[in-house]
């Protein structure tokens, strides 16, 4: 009796028939079985978990998956903890060049600050590997070869005048008169213009103060780096307006003429241009007069 029922209801057929509602005249037909029902139910349950999981695995992976945004937090945190070392390296790569134009200007021994800098870059390179940082960037080896290059030579003409530089336009630091030109054959690596007392001093161009202190020789000093690889500096002011890090416009007021320092002879103004560690005449990019 049990195998006649399960045969009757395996073997009970359902006729689906699609009419026309005007005169019910059959547009299609469709005969169907309970065990053909269940196996579409089971076909259409299994495509709907098939395609669920595929969805969590990738596009709908963030609202199903509870891992994955502490993934992504950790992920950007690793990222975040290398670009900060990495910029802690380059900021003392950096302040370390700051420091040594700032002891060249105060006139020490240029074989020291080579030393020195050869010392803190040794550091420098050791605290970087202990952290496992990247490589150093080329930037940074040009930096540090400038100061362990060969010392320039005047002995012999050389042209000073950067291609770089023959379409800019420079402002004038002050007008007045030269007295003493650019003589790099008596290490004098810049020109001295005389101007009434208490003229202001003017930055030549866009930049970053990175020197702004007394010196024994040259008294008040201020240094502006400016793009291409330019540094002007303005030598025995009274008054210095700028402090380091400052980011100086084209033509700001930055100090006061002055006569300081032992190595003046009157109210003047020292000024004087460097291209890549290289001295470069004033007069042929600004007119004082």
């Amino acid at each position: 009796m049990l195998k006649d029922k399960i045969r009757s209801w395996i073997d009970t057929k359902f006729l689906f028939v699609i009419r026309k509602e005007e005169d019910f005249s059959v547009i299609s037909s469709l005969s169907i079985t309970k065990v053909k029902i269940a196996l579409i139910i089971f076909l259409f349950l299994f495509i709907t978990f098939g395609l669920s999981l595929f969805a969590s695995r990738t596009f709908l992976k963030a609202w199903f998956d509870p891992e994955y945004l502490e993934n992504e937090n950790m992920a950007r945190i690793v990222e975040l903890s290398d670009m900060v070392d990495s910029l802690m390296v380059d900021l003392k790569q950096k302040d370390l060049y700051v420091k040594n134009i700032q002891r060249i200007i105060s006139g020490e021994d240029l074989g020291t600050v080579l030393l020195q800098d050869s010392i803190n870059v040794d550091r420098l390179t050791a605290s970087a590997d202990q952290i496992d940082l990247f490589s150093k960037s080329e930037s940074t080896k040009a930096i540090e070869m400038e100061f362990k290059g060969i010392p320039i030579d005047f002995s012999s003409p050389r042209d000073y005048v950067p291609n770089t530089f023959t379409e800019s336009y420079f402002f004038p630091p002050i007008k007045g008169v030269v007295v003493s030109g650019f003589d790099p054959q008596i290490d004098h690596f810049g020109i001295d213009v005389v101007a009434s007392a208490n003229e202001p001093v003017k930055a030549i161009a866009v930049g970053t103060v990175i020197f702004s202190s007394w010196t024994l020789d040259t008294g008040y000093v201020i240094g502006i780096q400016h793009s291409n690889e330019l540094i002007s500096f303005y030598k025995h002011n009274s008054v210095l307006l700028k402090s380091v890090g400052d980011i100086i416009r084209a033509g700001e007021i930055i100090s006061i003429i002055g006569n300081t320092g032992e190595l003046t002879t009157g109210q003047h103004l020292h000024f004087e241009l460097w291209y890549k560690g290289s001295p470069l005449n004033p007069q042929e990019f600004i007119t004082f007069n």
